[in-house]
């Protein structure tokens, strides 16, 4: 009897438990993200690194959704309806606040999604829901994936001054991770893609730090927030099918001019960067790298840049677990956006560059 009663027991846990999980995924269904996010919920995520983003479908023509910078200054978010962009939103240090969407048009059903404007060293995002009534969502098609590594270049740094003139206001108030020349190439090529990209940050040094302050690409790319917290380890169950570094800008750069910089060390550079590429491969040991040299960079240091580059590829030319690394190099450009960084359409000039390549390499996976 007592036997009977345990496995009755058990029995009843069992589809407790399997009507949560049901429960759980009807409810996460609700809600699709890409990108480096912290998940705190069915209803609730932190965006983190640029262009991580949370997609819902809704239907009728009301909907605001819930922000929160959660840092003590504003951040931003692009939002596209529909699968067409419609700007981008300022989100004031503070309170939680809501920002109503605009939607017009005959259709019943809609899809929204919101893509962080700013980086991971901006602080997060928080998306707390929409008042919109939610669709579930279809189930996604499998898509072919990609990683771009870099630094301000890939994260969208000063690349649209719609609103705020070059020169005023803070440092990211003209971020827009969204038309940055990757997730551009992305949405062209019908690809998911994720940005593991931070400004200033180098391979072996940073824009104005001899790696005494600062962290370096190799230092945070492990974890969650691409900061030294490893607390908060990022999971690599995104696995992309190709990644792209675009990594050099910042430790050929010369800084401010005011704080002492040593001549650029091309040794420590290579080894850091074949170490890097054996951190890739371990975390995604399938993939595809190519490395791409820099838009910023030209005459002289970029001939530099290139030398490097070739030397960490000669690096792996015995290495028969993966197919060989590629090389890309863009065509000269002087930038116009933002402290000489690619500005919207200078963005859109890389991504037509590189979409043909990318979709070759992607080809012969």
């Amino acid at each position: 009897m007592i036997l009977k009663k345990c496995s009755l027991l058990i029995l009843l846990f069992s589809f407790s438990f399997l009507s949560f999980s049901q429960n759980a995924e009807t409810k996460n269904a609700l809600f699709s993200h890409s990108g480096r996010v912290e998940i705190l919920d069915e209803n609730r995520v932190i965006l983190i690194s640029p262009s991580s983003s949370v997609s819902f479908e809704f239907k009728g023509n009301l909907c605001s959704i819930s922000l929160q910078s959660l840092v003590d200054h504003q951040n931003y978010v692009s939002i596209e309806l529909d699968g067409k962009y419609v700007g981008r939103i300022r989100i004031e240090k503070g309170e939680m606040k809501s920002f109503p969407i605009e939607v017009s048009g005959k259709k019943k059903t809609h899809q929204i999604s919101i893509y962080k404007a700013t980086e991971a060293t901006n602080g997060g995002v928080l998306f707390a829901g929409t008042t919109a009534k939610l669709l579930e969502s279809p189930a996604l098609k499998s898509k072919k994936k990609i990683e771009l590594i870099g630094d301000s270049i890939t994260s969208g740094f000063g690349n649209d001054d719609s609103t705020i003139p070059c020169g005023s206001g803070d440092w990211y108030d003209q971020h827009n991770a969204y038309w940055a020349y990757g997730p551009i190439l992305s949405r062209a090529l019908d690809l998911d893609y994720v940005l593991s990209s931070v400004s200033g940050y180098g391979m072996y040094r940073n824009w104005n730090d001899e790696h005494l302050e600062e962290p370096i690409i190799p230092e945070v790319y492990e974890n969650l927030y691409l900061d030294k917290d490893n607390s908060k380890p990022y999971d690599f169950e995104f696995q992309p099918d190709l990644v792209s570094i675009c990594l050099g800008t910042n430790d050929l750069s010369n800084g401010d001019g005011q704080k002492k910089r040593l001549p650029f060390n091309e040794d420590k550079f290579v080894s850091n960067y074949i170490e890097f590429i054996k951190t890739v491969y371990k975390h995604a040991p399938n993939t595809r790298i190519v490395l791409l040299n820099s838009p910023m960079v030209s005459g002289d240091p970029n001939t530099t840049l290139v030398n490097c580059l070739k030397k960490a590829i000669l690096a792996f030319e015995n290495d028969k677990s993966h197919k060989p690394i590629a090389l890309f190099e863009f065509q000269p450009m002087t930038p116009k956006g933002c402290n000489t960084h690619p500005n919207i359409a200078d963005d859109k000039v890389m991504a037509d560059q590189l979409i043909p390549y990318f979709k070759k390499l992607l080809d012969e996976k």
